[in-house]
């Protein structure tokens, strides 16, 4: 734990992505990310979100303190990683963590369904809370909700849009074979 002297406003580090076709914003804090912004979205989009649910916060421009989850991060939109290793700072209530930590749980490449989210963290009937969960999602990619759909098997919502949910779904479907 970081001792802040309580007049210094608590830091958020964010930096912009660009690679291949895709474009869009990460911050995080000393204690991991927390926030990936949609494909193609202002910066208005990460300030707007972290202001709602960081309020308080210091916003800086630091690429350099970024580098371990830019790196991740291209390496999974390339196609050479699978999996995520860079850690998370968590920030919501405990049901949206278990939902985000049972979202860690669908296999690269594979779907879930909203009620296999429920059923996964033992609350069947709370298809609609995992949802809203899920919408509440502040990481896009490295907590793959991009990975849950409709029962019927249709494409459902998603914070960075279904163009950007289709495309990571594609991405995981070419490179699965890996």
């Amino acid at each position: 734990m970081n001792n802040h002297n309580t007049a210094t406003k608590p830091i958020i580090y964010w930096a912009y992505i660009e690679h291949d076709q895709w474009k869009f914003y990460l911050a995080a804090t000393p204690e991991g990310l927390c926030y990936i912004g949609s494909q193609g979205q202002p910066y208005d989009e990460m300030e707007v979100w972290l202001h709602a649910r960081r309020p308080g916060n210091t916003i800086i421009h630091d690429e350099h303190q970024l580098q371990p989850y830019i790196e991740e991060m291209i390496q999974y939109l390339s196609g050479e990683r699978q999996q995520f290793t860079i850690r998370h700072d968590f920030q919501g209530t405990s049901f949206q963590i278990q939902v985000w930590q049972a979202l860690l749980q669908i296999p690269y490449g594979a779907t879930w369904s909203y009620s296999d989210i429920a059923q996964h963290i033992g609350r069947p009937a709370a298809v609609r809370a995992v949802g809203a969960a899920i919408g509440a999602n502040p990481f896009l990619i490295t907590i793959p909700c991009h990975r849950v759909i409709g029962k019927s098997g249709a494409l459902t919502g998603y914070r960075g849009g279904l163009n950007m949910k289709t495309t990571l779904l594609d991405l995981e479907k070419r490179k699965e074979v890996l």
